[in-house]
């Protein structure tokens, strides 16, 4: 062939070359495009795979925080003596892991290299110390942070715009649970500040469950789930009838976007700070186990009463919460205060809440059918609070006389 019969063919060649590479980047482009949400999407199913994937919350957390009971009045020595109560009281075996310091416990400026640190004054060991003493009674060290240039008490820094930096340091210090908190912020949208902390912690070696605490302000249980573990759908809790009963109705409205891995949350427990009866502590703790919410202890541990270390340790209870199916349980039913919540749990069983929010003793009932159990089979009844078999068969229905702001809690399984 002459040299410009092979110089023809060469540039036929690149032709066609070039022609299948164009073509290939239009095909490219033009799927990137129209599919754009597709790979945003698998982009979440793949870090939602991550957080199922990183060792934590696969059922809700338990553990204690420092808030509710102490707000800023916290320091090394009452965290190493909660976590010490927490196994003395039998807690920690009941599954109370997480040992959680909330907000006031750094100094009001970062270091020069932008690091936040400990107060000297509360935390003298400092943080990394605490966490060593807290994980050599085999439980775990959470801390807490801010979607804004400082925290709720305005009297430490938040992490916006340190993510990375905060994250390794909580990494390096041996942090277990992050509570990330909403106040103080540049007016951005939540979803983008939450997520790049999210992003901050995958990238750190180290699995941290990660809270996010955004009050429920825009719906966090629709996108939440991409990035943490846990979301508050709800504004603060407070140690009052009006308030418990209003979260649950909040927190209710959530269900179906809950499961292992990712779990609403209507903030912590109030159980045993006194402002509430034994009997709607009880509802409360019924409630909270039922919805699948985290059971994080908000009173002071160390003295707290029999009663109150009753409730908290009721290990059928605590069951229901820790069910592996991860189903949170819903209100089904509601009438002049006389409620029924339910849900399924793993083995085919369903448990059940008669709750009376009315101010008289009243009887509540309900049938098979309303909870998906065949009406015409046999039914066993397990008392949660009794801790004993109401009955081994029941047909069609149960009903039971219920005390104001009291509850009933049971277990049914088909025979």
């Amino acid at each position: 062939m002459s040299w410009r019969g092979i110089s023809l063919c060469v540039l036929v060649i690149f032709v066609v070359l070039c022609s299948a590479k164009i073509a290939h980047a239009h095909a490219s482009m033009n799927l990137r495009n129209s599919s754009s949400n597709s790979s945003d999407t698998d982009t979440h199913q793949n870090y939602t795979q991550f957080l199922l994937t990183n060792g934590v919350a696969r059922t809700p957390p338990m553990g204690w925080n420092s808030w509710n009971h102490f707000q800023c009045n916290i320091d090394e020595w009452t965290v190493k003596t909660t976590a010490d109560a927490l196994i003395s009281t039998g807690l920690a075996a009941l599954g109370y892991k997480y040992i959680n310091i909330d907000d006031c416990w750094a100094e009001g400026k970062r270091d020069w290299r932008g690091n936040l640190r400990e107060k000297p004054s509360t935390f003298p060991s400092g943080i990394k110390a605490l966490a060593d003493y807290v994980h050599a009674k085999g439980l775990k060290l959470g801390i807490y942070s801010d979607a804004g240039y400082k925290t709720c008490s305005k009297t430490m820094p938040g992490s916006l715009g340190h993510e990375d930096i905060d994250a390794r340091t909580f990494a390096e210090w041996g942090i277990d649970y992050l509570k990330y908190d909403n106040c103080y912020h540049d007016g951005s949208k939540p979803l983008d500040r939450f997520a790049r902390m999210s992003y901050a912690l995958q990238k750190v070696a180290r699995p941290i469950l990660y809270a996010i605490c955004e009050w429920g302000e825009e719906n966090p249980a629709k996108w939440a789930s991409r990035y943490g573990n846990a979301w508050r759908t709800t504004t603060d809790i407070k140690d009052n009838w009006e308030s418990i009963t209003s979260i649950a109705d909040e927190n209710n409205i959530w269900g179906r976007y809950a499961g292992p891995g990712r779990w609403n949350d209507p903030d912590m427990l109030e159980v045993g700070n006194g402002g509430m009866s034994l009997e709607e502590y009880r509802s409360h703790f019924s409630i909270w186990a039922i919805m699948k919410a985290p059971l994080l202890i908000g009173c002071d541990i160390r003295s707290a009463s029999r009663e109150t270390l009753r409730i908290l340790g009721n290990k059928e209870v605590i069951d229901v919460n820790q069910d592996p199916l991860g189903v949170q349980a819903r209100k089904i039913r509601s009438k002049a205060g006389l409620e029924v919540w339910a849900g399924p749990l793993s083995s085919r069983r369903v448990v059940i809440v008669l709750w009376n929010r009315s101010k008289y003793r009243a009887p509540i009932s309900v049938g098979w059918r309303e909870v998906g159990l065949s009406p015409s089979n046999p039914v066993s009844v397990r008392d949660l609070w009794a801790h004993s078999f109401i009955s081994k068969s029941i047909r069609s229905r149960l009903t039971a006389h219920v005390a104001p702001h009291a509850c009933k809690m049971y277990i049914l399984t088909s025979i």
